[in-house]
Formats: structure tokens, sequence, C-alpha cells
């Protein structure tokens, strides 16, 4: 499951040190090009509709496989987009594909896996995402500067591919007979996590971290370096990969972290950490500042999501695939509203008002997850 999120992750963040050389290609601005990500994102947030229903119906890890394989053929179709138009209808079409496999991973693990061990094993389940945020950006970097962007998606279609083939292979008949739902094909879960309490306030402050993060001031990491610093492609995705280094420590230390501090301060703890480096990016008189303030941001940020992840899987244990699906809907729907809003603003008012609303913004998110999400005992 790991291995076959890595390719998910991947397509979505190989983008980041390939926006300016996009535009530059299709002579557009930088805003334009980031609605590859908005169209993703909005795909993969829309697409959770049919794959929460359908995987507790049909079985999740079924339904992921099959998902993972036309996902794959997105890939391939994506590299010979003749203009800009068609690259963002394959895009959303890979949205909509991957859209039926790391929620349903998660919410398998929600079905197999105790509560109180929950986000340690969801912290091994992220390193195949960690390691796409780390690979992501310097693989497309340098295969983009060596043989143009179009050759990033067809590496990452024959990975893609060759993954969904030892997925399969792993979990064996199990995708044929396996794994089938204990009830028929149903939206009403979609509802029922509106109707509570918690639940609803999950998905919204899901969004909130899809539009700052996500879709917010993440994807323009590359971008920043790039424009604001001089730094090539290659350049741009190696240094961004720190954050990916953060993120494999909190995979590693995520049994402690929770043991030690407990959700309510990691969830502080992890949004002022993050407006700290945000803050510091966006008013960083050189490179080598903005890769001192990534390197810790990938720890910042899971120690604040993973916290949302873990309780996503426990919003409706009746219907788990729907809920965390609801959850994965909220927070790409964020993402996607991010990546065009924060587009907007970096493009009028420049990286570093980016990166200082986006520190305002994390610390009232924070806030928010305490008081509504979290329960206080």
């Amino acid at each position: 499951m790991a291995m076959a999120a890595f390719t998910v992750g991947c397509g979505m963040r190989m983008l980041d040190p390939l926006l300016p050389m996009m535009a530059r290609d299709f002579g557009v601005g930088l805003g334009a090009v980031a609605k590859l990500i908005a169209g993703f994102s909005l795909a993969y947030g829309l697409g959770q509709l049919l794959a929460g229903p359908v995987g507790d119906a049909l079985g999740k890890l079924r339904v992921a496989a099959v998902a993972m394989a036309l996902y794959a053929g997105t890939l391939f179709a994506a590299a010979q987009a003749p203009d800009l138009g068609g690259l963002l209808a394959f895009r959303i079409a890979a949205g909509l594909a991957a859209a039926a496999t790391i929620p349903l991973f998660m919410a398998h693990i929600g079905d197999t896996t105790p509560y109180a061990q929950r986000q340690a094993t969801l912290g091994r389940f992220l390193t195949g995402m960690v390691m796409a945020q780390l690979l992501a950006g310097p693989i497309a970097g340098i295969v983009g500067d060596l043989a143009g962007w179009r050759a990033v998606f067809l590496v990452l279609g024959a990975v893609a591919g060759a993954i969904t083939l030892v997925f399969a292979w792993r979990i064996g008949p199990a995708w044929r007979v396996a794994g089938r739902g204990r009830a028929g094909l149903s939206f009403a879960g979609f509802l029922e996590l509106f109707r509570r309490k918690r639940p609803r306030m999950l998905m919204l402050v899901a969004a909130a971290d899809g539009f700052l993060l996500f879709g917010g001031v993440l994807p323009f990491l590359g971008s920043l370096l790039i424009e604001g610093f001089g730094r090539s492609a290659t350049e741009a995705g190696i240094i961004a990969a720190g954050f990916g280094l953060g993120s494999l420590l909190y995979t590693r230390a995520a049994p402690w972290l929770v043991a030690r501090l407990g959700e309510r301060r990691l969830v502080l703890l992890g949004g002022l950490g993050m407006a700290a480096a945000f803050a510091v990016i966006g008013l960083a008189p050189a490179w080598w500042v903005v890769a001192a303030a990534i390197a810790p941001l990938g720890l910042l940020f899971f120690m604040l999501h993973g916290v949302l992840q873990a309780r996503a899987t426990e919003a409706l244990p009746e219907a788990r695939g729907t809920a965390v699906a609801g959850f994965a809907m909220s927070l790409f729907m964020g993402q996607s509203l991010g990546a065009i809003a924060f587009g907007t603003l970096i493009g009028g008012a420049g990286f570093a008002a980016g990166f200082l609303v986006a520190a305002v913004g994390i610390v009232a998110l924070a806030v928010a997850i305490r008081r509504w999400v979290i329960p206080s005992r």
C-alpha cells in the first residue's frame, strides 16, 4: 500500500518544480499552469463521492487495485497532451482515478488496527507518501531539465504501472473475491458526517488544511526558489525535498510523539512551528535560509495533519471508507481553491505575502482543531 501511495504522492507533487518550465512552453503565466494542480485536486476531491461508498460496498483493496491501473494509464496519456487544455483534462482524469487509492488504504488500516496504534500504523503507511515528497521534486526537476516535462509523466507512468502489478500480485485473488463490503452501495454516510458535530468540524478543518498547505504555499516552494533566488528546477527540487526528510522523521517518531505529547499538543506545536517556518521563508534574504526553514517543515506538518488523518478513520466506523473519502474530499476541495487563490495572491503581491498569509492561517487552524475536533479528554 505504501508503494502504491508513493506513485499517487508523486502525481500530486511532480509539477512543483516544473511550473515555470510549463508556463514558458505554453506561453502563459504561473497562475494559468497552477490550474493543473487545482484540476487534479478538485477531481481527486469530487472522486471521493464515488470512491468511498464503492470501496465500502465492493471491498477497499479490490477497488484500489483497479483505480491504480487506471491512474497509470492517465499518466501515459498526459505525456501526449497537445496543449494546456488537453493536459488539464488528463490531470483531471488522473485525479479521479487516484481518488480511490490512499483514502481506501487508510480506511483499511482503520478496519484492521486499534485506535491506540492507528496513528503509528498510518505513519508507517505514510512512508510511501513521504518518499514521494522526498523524491518527486528532485526526480521531476532532473528529468525535466534533461528531457522536458513530458518525460516526467512517462517515467511516473512506467513506475505506477509496475507498482500496480506488484500491488495486485501481493493481494492475490483478494482483488476479485475477498474484502466484499457487508452492505450495498450507499451515499447516506456523507450526510451522516455532516449531521454529527465533531465529524462535521473535521471536514471543515480538513478543507482549511488543504487550502492553506496542500494547495496554498507548499506547491510554490519550488517556484519561489526558481523565480525568487535563481535556482534551477533541479536545485529547487532537491532543496524542496527537505520537506520529505522531516516527514520521514515523523514516520519513525510518530509512536513516541503521540505517547509523549498527545494529540492536542501535537497539533499546537505543529501549527506554531509551521507558522514560524512560513514567516522565515516569506522573509528570507537568501535561498539557504529557505532551505533551512524547509528542513523541519515536513515533521511539523505531519504533527498536525497526522492527527486529522487518524481522526478521519474514526469519524464514521460503520462506513469507514466513506468517512475517510469525505475527509479526503474536503481536503482536496480546499487544495483546489488554495492553488488558485495563492497562485493569484503570489502572482499579484509576491511570495512574501503568500507565505505570511499562510502563517497566520495555520495558527488559526491549529486552534480550531484543538477546540472543535479533538476531545479535551
